[in-house]
């Protein structure tokens, strides 16, 4: 489990139409405790996924720092991107045992395959798996290589909503047996609430953190569906400067 500071002064993009630059964030501070499952939840277009990829270090274009740790040179981060991003040509194993080392414990990706119901499915080809299961399937592989911080994007988009709340659960399971350092993209705020920790709600572009709230409601009580809808409507009420940013 581990710490992670992320100091952005801005991120640029080259604007399409005219000559000045589009910023995508600036002045954005945020930390995560060790352990800390963290949500952001903001408009669509804001730098969401721009940020993930700056802290995954898929992009390096932006001024400011990232620390993640304090002694690793190359922190290891497990990253769900919202498709999953399978290799049609390699059966579901394959394509999890590509980012592992050759000393990896084949037992611990037997383990994850058992905890995320798929171990029936590990010989079969993406094309043979819905979409529930090939987004655990990449759940599985960010976890398999036991990553210092673990990178979410929207993982549960396009899923119908009984699905959605299977493999909501499902991660949680594996989340509670192997905790990690997790920021976790979503737009559904029940979502973030059943999820997270602390919630962090982000401005329109330049992005920047607009509040953070802690959830206080127990996680053994998270999947009682009016518990977190009471809590939303809490939210709304209290922060109703919200609802403009979902």
């Amino acid at each position: 489990m581990t710490t992670v500071d992320i100091n952005i002064d801005s991120k640029t993009y080259p604007a399409k139409s005219r000559a000045s630059e589009h910023q995508a964030i600036a002045d954005f501070k945020l930390s995560l405790n060790p352990g800390e499952f963290v949500c952001l939840v903001g408009p669509s277009g804001c730098g969401k996924t721009t940020l993930l990829n700056i802290i995954a270090g898929l992009d390096n274009d932006y001024q400011g720092r990232i620390s993640v740790g304090q002694q690793h040179a190359s922190p290891k981060i497990g990253y769900v991107f919202q498709n999953p991003r399978l290799l049609p040509w390699r059966t579901v194993r394959e394509n999890i045992e590509l980012v592992l080392t050759e000393a990896a414990d084949p037992s611990y990706l037997d383990a994850l395959f058992d905890v995320m119901q798929l171990t029936h499915a590990q010989h079969a080809y993406p094309e043979r798996l819905s979409l529930g299961m090939s987004r655990r399937v990449a759940i599985i592989r960010a976890f398999a290589i036991n990553p210092d911080v673990l990178l979410m994007d929207e993982p549960f988009v396009s899923l119908d909503a009984p699905t959605a709340r299977q493999v909501r659960e499902l991660l949680m399971t594996l989340w509670r047996q192997r905790p990690h350092t997790v920021l976790f993209v979503t737009h559904d705020l029940r979502e973030a609430i059943a999820l997270d920790d602390r919630l962090v709600f982000l401005s329109s572009a330049p992005m920047q953190v607009v509040s953070q709230i802690d959830v206080t409601i127990a996680r053994n009580e998270r999947e009682d569906e009016v518990k977190v809808e009471a809590f939303r409507q809490r939210l709304l009420n209290d922060y109703p400067a919200i609802k403009t940013l979902l």
